[in-house]
């Protein structure tokens, strides 16, 4: 029997049979048309909200900084500063501790001594003056800059890499200037440590007015000292 030719069109149809029935189109077969998946396809799909629907009262989005990232909570930035005071208060502890013990000593020490009659002596407000106070007063003034220098190396050179001192890494909190296109200088940041630190260290209750100032300040939520400088701080992770 002879086999017709492969890929060969279907015949013309012919009339419809007399039974009814399907008759096969004429002309070459077409195989339907492919449809690209849509991206989503297969996830569930969710109705339209309702008219008039509104978020809830309470809801309000995030204060976003001019670069497009979410202003820093009063929280956020709070736990962060105490963790920052944390590790300034272990430094300032180990350079005074032996001080102080020092101190305490010579004090007890004139304290408790006697005369060779066994009586006790009176003591000499000068002598007092110079062995003691003074000296204190010297241990106080050298740990104020050792402290201002150590906040300089803290808060300018260390955070100038990334923005970020070790209070602000563990809350996920970054220092950038209010001007997207500028860099963190150590300008920028030497600006910020003259009002946080210098001032606030000098000037009384200036500290709590700079740190405050947050809670009231409009559009950017700064401090004092980011807007002497022109920075925000931003959160960079939730």
């Amino acid at each position: 029997m002879t086999q017709p030719p492969p890929n060969t069109p279907p015949p013309p149809a012919g009339p419809s049979p007399a039974g009814g029935g399907f008759t096969p189109p004429s002309g070459p077969y077409l195989p339907p048309p492919q449809r690209t998946p849509e991206p989503y396809a297969g996830l569930p799909s969710y109705p339209p909200p309702p008219p008039g629907y509104a978020p809830h009262p309470g809801f309000v989005p995030p204060t976003l900084a001019p670069n497009g990232q979410p202003l820093a909570g009063f929280g956020d930035r709070l736990v962060a500063w105490l963790l920052d005071t944390a590790v300034a208060t272990v430094l300032a502890m180990v350079l005074f501790f032996p001080v102080f013990i020092w101190l305490w000593l010579r004090m007890f020490t004139e304290m408790t001594a006697v005369n060779p009659d066994g009586t006790v002596p009176q003591p000499d407000p000068a002598t007092m003056l110079g062995d003691f106070f003074l000296p204190m007063l010297l241990a106080e003034a050298g740990l104020l800059l050792v402290m201002l220098v150590f906040y300089w190396l803290y808060h300018v050179e260390y955070a100038r890499r990334t923005g970020q001192t070790l209070g602000k890494k563990a809350m996920k909190l970054r220092i950038v200037p209010l001007d997207p296109a500028a860099p963190l200088t150590r300008g920028v940041l030497g600006r910020r440590y003259l009002v946080e630190f210098v001032a606030g260290t000098l000037v009384p209750f200036a500290s709590y007015a700079d740190g405050f100032w947050q809670l009231w300040d409009k559009p950017w939520q700064q401090c004092l000292h980011d807007k002497f400088a022109g920075t925000v701080v931003v959160k960079v992770a939730p």
